[in-house]
């Protein structure tokens, strides 16, 4: 049975009982005035007679207040989102014989954009799936829908002035997108695609708005253009093309001539029937992946540059200015004259910024903090920890197709955009945070579901409760309950949340082991190397290891199945434990990481960002280990390959002595099919006595042109520096 919005039952009481911090004005409001009582009106039989319903102008647009007493409820609330909310929490706080305890609820959300983004552009999926996008978003109390709706590899809104967007824009040859270095993809080359009508756009402005949801639109430009530029080759620069619609994964070098007035007879054309179609204060003009290269070549962009005087100023190009300062600047007039505003990812920070624009902060969180610096509104949605394309298990071989990183729930809840350098004024100017599903490699609504599910429950948190009101442990507890109701309403979820969490820290000489998973399930484990079973030693709390070689493995057991087992190696070697310091500075953004993660015995697994590894930018990884003349004949030092976060490993290894050099070894560059990886690389060399040993790994390539990053400098990412 499939149920509507107002009758979901909605996930862990957990995420609306947090009195919680002070939200924001809303955006929009695209229902004028409805009748919110009679909208909330007996959700449920049981609700008849008993649940009084009153509007309360005092609270804001999104807060409740639930009494319950004596099985009576009343429900407080000024607009329909905050009678939508305490519609959930009721349903959550009801027991498995539908009675209600008495309580008294005062709740609000603490950010006013609690968002979450989905591409179709990559892969098209139907109103019907997008409705249940929705609903699963109204169970979580969300309230923005970004809705990706143009790209390379397809546009799929209908725009009247412009008919050929979707008789051609929107249909590529093959619906498997081939990978940037040309493996995978559809060699059948039969046509993929489809488009919304605007009757159907309205629909599910509509449904959403019904939901509480307000739907922000994204057509993003100037790049990310080739499949309108298929349809209208004209707008491209002087001496590119012929175009299709792009069947790669990654980013097209075609975009949008800046310096053709057509470009922007398009543009507002286009956007004028956006405008139309969507309410929302906000439109998304994307702004993000931008390649220049054209740009530098076409004649009309560089008589524009001329003629706007653009300089380039060392750490910005004219190029850059010319997107920043003239065409973002250009579509924000046009836009802001209609009475909306726009967001943009953090590329618009390049150059200038436009006056009013949002910023959406994705490589990272820094771009967001930047931008409230400048007194500009920003809302958060780091890769760290809000990408739901990445991975959700370290089993790479139980994933499904994917991009590769790894995001697990864990990581997602552990996210606080506030740091303590930033003033009450910047905190203001965070509206909120979003996660995104961009959907390369993600063409079923099965799939969908399951990047989704659980990860949005752990978000929903993070947009809703103040950050001392979270509790991982109390969290994990509830997500038994909560898969049970995913599981009743038909969504298709990742299971690893039953797997075991393993954290490893050294203290007092010795390794501190801790485990957990999701709820009471039983986990247990050994420490000789073989596989748990259910003999195995439970665990009842964090246990100590002494500092020898062994390694651990932990697993869950439920309904009579194991989990997949959590493995953790510790390497007790001759650089364990001692005084090390580094010659190099640490990248940018990451300097939280410990250099002591180094040399602690623990080797760091292909998630980055565990916390298990140092990173260096820009810099070479530059380490000197005081071995207090002990003698050493081996140096091994790992490192990460992920080359769609810009991680490419070294491209040398070199080995010093006391200040002499005792061995070295060059390393081939990595290319555009290189899976994710960690590479362990070795130095030998005579035995020799050593006081201070000095190890250095350069990584002095710029990111090559097959790759989103071009031009930039690679991350190397380092753990462990074992010795022998």
């Amino acid at each position: 049975m499939r149920l509507t919005a107002l009758k979901l039952t909605a996930i862990a009481a957990v995420l609306s009982l947090s009195s919680c911090g002070n939200g924001g004005e809303d955006i929009v409001n695209v229902i004028p005035e409805p009748n919110y009582v009679k909208l909330l009106g007996g959700s449920t039989e049981a609700n008849e007679g008993i649940v009084e319903k009153i509007n309360d102008p005092k609270l804001g647009e999104e807060e409740y207040v639930i009494e319950i007493r004596k099985g009576r409820v009343t429900v407080k609330a000024s607009a329909l989102r905050g009678f939508l909310y305490a519609q959930q929490t009721l349903d959550q706080l009801r027991d498995a014989d539908g009675e209600w305890p008495d309580v008294i609820i005062r709740d609000r959300p603490r950010f006013a954009y609690r968002g979450m983004h989905l591409d179709c552009a990559r892969h098209f999926f139907s109103v019907d799936e997008l409705k249940r996008y929705i609903d699963m978003m109204a169970v979580h109390k969300m309230n923005k829908f970004h809705w990706h709706l143009t790209d390379d590899q397809g546009w799929r809104i209908e725009i009247r002035k412009y008919p050929l967007l979707t008789k051609i824009g929107a249909w590529r040859k093959g619906e498997k997108l081939f990978r940037p270095d040309g493996s995978g993809g559809d060699p059948t080359g039969a046509l993929y695609g489809g488009y919304y009508t605007q009757e159907q756009l309205r629909e599910v402005v509509v449904y959403a708005a019904e939901r509480g949801i307000d739907v922000i639109p994204e057509i993003d430009l100037p790049g990310h253009m080739q499949a309108a530029l298929a349809a209208y080759p004209e707008l491209g620069c002087e001496g590119y093309g012929p175009y299709e619609v792009w069947n790669f994964a990654g980013v097209s070098p075609d975009v949008l001539c800046a310096g053709n007035e057509k470009t922007y007879e398009f543009l507002e054309g286009v956007l004028d029937e956006v405008l139309e179609i969507f309410p929302s204060k906000y439109i998304h003009i994307g702004g993000d992946e931008c390649p220049k290269d054209h740009w530098a070549t076409c004649p009309r962009c560089q008589a524009k540059i001329a003629e706007l005087g653009l300089k380039g100023d060392g750490q910005f190009s004219a190029e850059h200015y010319l997107q920043s300062g003239y065409v973002t600047a250009r579509v924000e007039k046009f836009l802001n004259e209609h009475g909306r505003s726009i967001i943009g990812w953090d590329e618009i920070l390049e150059g200038e910024l436009s006056p009013n624009a949002t910023v959406m902060s994705w490589r990272g969180s820094a771009g967001g903090q930047k931008a409230a610096a400048l007194g500009h509104d920003a809302i958060m949605t780091p890769t760290t920890h809000f990408y739901f394309d990445y991975c959700q298990s370290l089993d790479r071989a139980s994933e499904p197709d994917g991009i590769g990183g790894y995001l697990p729930v864990s990581k997602v809840y552990e996210y606080e955009p506030f740091t303590p350098e930033m003033t009450d004024t910047e905190k203001k100017h965070i509206l909120g945070i979003q996660a995104n599903l961009w959907t390369e490699y993600i063409a079923t609504p099965e799939h969908l579901e399951y990047m989704l599910l659980p990860r949005m429950s752990a978000l929903a948190e993070v947009q809703w409760c103040d950050p001392g009101r979270r509790d991982a442990d109390r969290f994990f507890r509830d997500l038994d309950r909560m898969c049970g109701i995913y599981e009743a309403m038909g969504y298709n979820y990742a299971k690893h949340i039953y797997e075991v969490l393993g954290k490893v820290s050294v203290k007092d000489g010795c390794y501190l082991i801790e485990l957990k998973t999701a709820g009471d399930t039983p986990i247990r484990y050994t420490t000789d190397g073989s596989d748990p079973t259910d003999d195995s030693p439970l665990y009842t709390g964090p246990f100590t290891l002494t500092a020898t070689p062994c390694t651990v493995k932990a697993a869950t057991f439920r309904h009579g199945e194991r989990s997949k087992v959590w493995t953790q190696e510790l390497i007790a070697n001759k650089a364990f434990g001692k005084k090390l310091w580094l010659n190099s500075p640490k990248a940018n953004g990451y300097d939280y990481l410990s250099e002591s993660a180094l040399n602690d015995g623990i080797r760091g697994n292909w998630n980055y960002s565990d916390g298990r590894w140092v990173a260096w930018n820009g810099a070479p990884m530059d380490v000197s280990i005081d071995m207090n003349g002990e003698k050493c004949s081996e140096v091994s030092v790992g490192f990460i390959i992920n080359t769609p976060n810009w991680i490419f490993g070294p491209l040398s290894l070199k080995v010093y002595g006391d200040g002499v050099l005792l061995g070295w070894l060059f390393i081939p560059e990595v290319g555009a099919s290189a899976p994710d990886s960690v590479e362990n690389y070795s130095v030998t060399f005579p035995e020799t006595e050593v006081g201070e040993l000095r190890v250095v790994a350069e990584d002095t390539r710029v990111i090559p042109s097959w790759h989103g990053g071009k031009g930039h400098t690679g991350f190397l990412f380092v753990d462990e520096i074992l010795v022998k």
